[in-house]
């Protein structure tokens, strides 16, 4: 029982030796394991991650807006009557194409040329009172000139006592007279030139109505129902026909807000339809003001379509292309995103840091990813980018581009 005293005082007595006459010794042996794990820790730090990268310069590409729209035809009419008939014609069954201004429907004249001749004598017989009216204006012009030419020698005589006051009275009356006979011939004509204009217009009239009877084409184009059948009662307004125009066929789409800017009367454009049929044509029209329920532009894209196999309202994804951008062609693999979830790279600095870099997408290709957002030239991590962050050293090994 006295043997563990003992051992607790030598080592006790160890203890305040080490303490009092080793400690530079002892405080050595306690620092030393901090100080190598700071050198590992350094050597660490000053070892460079391998990473593979290629050197990446941008260039112009072509840029386009993707809008989805459809077809629509040209121009489509649904051509009515002006006037009130029966239908005399056949009818043309729909599909049909019609060339502008063929026969579509044609009604019964009725007495419509009885009124039309009715017209014309009318006009005849006004032509004729107008010579009537001329003579009566030049006799009264005469009577005119014989009533003063009166006046002036009455007064004369008057004036020497050749002649009494009463007949210088009586030639003023009969002047008075003759002037008042001449507005009256002369209202004549105006009646005269008055009653030909109506009858003129009568004429003209009666010849319109008669054109209405035949329905014609306004343009050509096909027919998208049947005209009015034989034997139709029509009234002003009635539907003879439905045309449409597919030749040249339009494509509308409505551009975003945020897109308008980049597109531009005269544009190329392009469609793939839902067929898988591409086309090709140019903006003819783009909308000054928006839509205000969807905030978006019309567009129009007018498309040749001689063989009219492009049918209107066929859904179409319309591609318009706008001003080239400056963008790199990467590998899809590139991409990555950082702690906020934003899409960018992984670049090395002149300084063999890594840097991340914020891009946006512009178009995906068989080839890589088209992606604008950075400097003219960048060496961009293609192997390697997720096993590194901002500011590590890298050891990069450059991949030659792809001619």
């Amino acid at each position: 029982m006295r043997l563990m005293p003992l051992l607790t005082a030598i080592i006790v007595s160890a203890v305040l030796y080490a303490l009092v006459f080793e400690r530079d010794a002892l405080l050595a042996f306690a620092q030393a394991e901090p100080r190598e794990a700071d050198s590992a820790a350094e050597e660490d730090t000053l070892n460079p991650v391998s990473v593979v990268a290629l050197t990446s310069t941008a260039e112009t590409v072509d840029n386009a807006v993707v809008l989805r729209g459809r077809t629509e035809a040209a121009r489509q009419v649904l051509v009515a009557s002006e006037t009130m008939g029966q239908v005399v014609s056949e009818p043309i069954r729909k599909g049909t194409f019609v060339n502008a201004g063929d026969l579509l429907c044609e009604l019964d004249p009725g007495t419509r040329m009885a009124q039309l001749a009715e017209a014309n004598a009318r006009y005849t017989e006004a032509q004729g009172g107008t010579p009537q009216a001329q003579a009566t204006v030049a006799e009264a012009t005469a009577r005119v000139r014989e009533a003063e030419i009166n006046l002036n020698v009455a007064q004369s005589l008057s004036q020497d006592g050749f002649a009494s006051e009463t007949r210088r009275i009586s030639a003023e009356a009969a002047l008075e007279a003759a002037n008042a006979a001449l507005q009256r011939a002369s209202s004549g004509i105006v009646s005269a030139e008055a009653g030909i204009e109506s009858a003129q217009a009568a004429v003209l009239a009666a010849e319109r109505e008669i054109e209405r009877l035949k329905i014609n084409a306004p343009f050509s184009g096909l027919l998208e129902s049947d005209t009015a059948e034989l034997g139709t009662l029509m009234q002003p307004g009635s539907p003879c026909a439905t045309v449409i125009q597919l030749d040249p066929i339009k494509l509308v789409g409505f551009v975003p807000e945020a897109n308008v800017a980049q597109i531009s009367v005269g544009s190329a454009a392009g469609a793939r339809l839902i067929t898988g049929e591409q086309i090709t044509g140019e903006v003819t029209f783009l909308s000054r003001s928006a839509d205000e329920q969807t905030r978006t532009f019309r567009v129009e894209v007018r498309v040749p379509n001689p063989d009219l196999t492009i049918r209107d309202g066929q859904t179409a994804e319309i591609l318009i292309q706008s001003e080239g951008r400056s963008a790199h062609l990467l590998p899809a693999s590139s991409l990555t995103l950082d702690n906020d979830g934003t899409i960018g790279i992984r670049a090395v600095d002149s300084a063999n840091i890594a840097r991340f870099m914020p891009v946006t997408v512009l178009r995906d290709t068989i080839d890589g990813i088209w992606v604008t957002g950075l400097p003219p030239q960048v060496d961009v991590i293609i192997v390697g980018q997720e096993y590194v962050i901002d500011g590590v050293l890298v050891a990069p090994t450059y991949q030659e581009a792809e001619g």
